[in-house]
Order: structure tokens, then C-alpha cells, then sequence
């Protein structure tokens, strides 16, 4: 139901700017459909690629490695995955819907999401370069507890 409303408020907000500025608004859905284009070949990639993980590990191994039931082992390992890899929100997010429907658990999700969005392991170099080692360290070093410290509340707040 929420969906159809989204889908509604965006029409409308489309005619409101069309009837404003038909010309902007043309502009803005070429461009959008530009951006759209050069993302979805990534998004359908890590989505395949996600499913077919979930296809091969049994729920048992899901469940095992990143369940509720993996305690704090789960968390860092997910937390470690997250921190390493670089993938874009609007992936991510779909991303941890499909593991949780696969069997992981709700703190194991916060950790990877957390860390994927807030730690920059390969992006490292280039804060270095910008803002200077002793920064760039301290910087991750805090976004890793800061993620570490979100997954446990999020496992507190929210338990499935």
C-alpha cells in the first residue's frame, strides 16, 4: 500500500513540475533515465550475485555464519565484509532485505550495512591523500565502532 502512495506523491510531484517548467522537467527525466541506465547493470549484477549465494549456502550455513544464533562471531564478520567492500546504498539496502529473508539476523545486517556505508577500506587511500593518514585511520577506526555500536542497538530496539 505504501508503495502506491510513493508511486502517487512522485506522479504528482512530475505534473507539478511539468505544468512549472515543461522544458526542466524533460531535462530532469532524460537525465534520470541516464543514471538509472549506468546503475542498473551494477544493481542487477550484485542482486544475481547475492542470489545465487543465497541459492548455494544452505539457510544452515546463512544462518550459521550471520544469524542470530552467531553471536558477536557474526557481527564482526559481518562488520569485516562490510568495512572491505564498496557497494553503493541503493544496492546495499536491497542487498540486506534478500540476506535477512535468507536467514541472517537483524544485528548481523546492521553490522554489514553500517560498515559498508560508514567504513572506507578501499576508499583508504584516497582519504589519505586528502585528509592525511593519522585522519583517515581515526576516522574509519571510529566509523568501525560507530557501526559496531549502531548493530547493537539495532539488535536491541528491533529483534526479529
Amino acid at each position: 500500500m505504501s508503495a502506491i502512495v510513493f508511486y502517487a506523491l512522485a506522479a504528482v510531484a512530475l505534473l507539478l513540475s511539468a505544468a512549472k517548467d515543461r522544458q526542466k522537467t524533460l531535462m530532469a527525466l532524460r537525465k534520470s533515465r541516464a543514471a538509472f541506465t549506468r546503475i542498473l547493470p551494477q544493481f542487477i549484477a550484485i542482486i544475481l550475485i547475492v542470489g545465487i549465494m543465497i541459492a548455494l549456502l544452505r539457510p544452515e550455513v546463512l544462518t550459521r555464519l550471520l544469524g542470530r544464533e552467531s553471536g558477536w562471531y557474526g557481527v564482526l564478520l559481518a562488520s569485516v565484509v562490510g568495512s572491505v567492500t564498496l557497494i553503493p546504498g541503493f544496492i546495499a539496502f536491497p542487498t540486506a532485505a534478500l540476506l535477512l529473508q535468507g536467514g541472517a539476523g537483524l544485528t548481523q545486517i546492521a553490522a554489514f550495512v553500517s560498515s559498508l556505508m560508514m567504513v572506507g577500506v578501499v576508499t583508504f587511500p584516497v582519504e589519505v591523500s586528502y585528509f592525511g593518514t593519522r585522519a583517515a585511520l581515526v576516522r574509519n577506526a571510529a566509523a568501525y565502532l560507530f557501526a559496531l555500536l549502531v548493530a547493537l542497538i539495532m539488535g536491541m530496539v528491533l529483534p526479529l
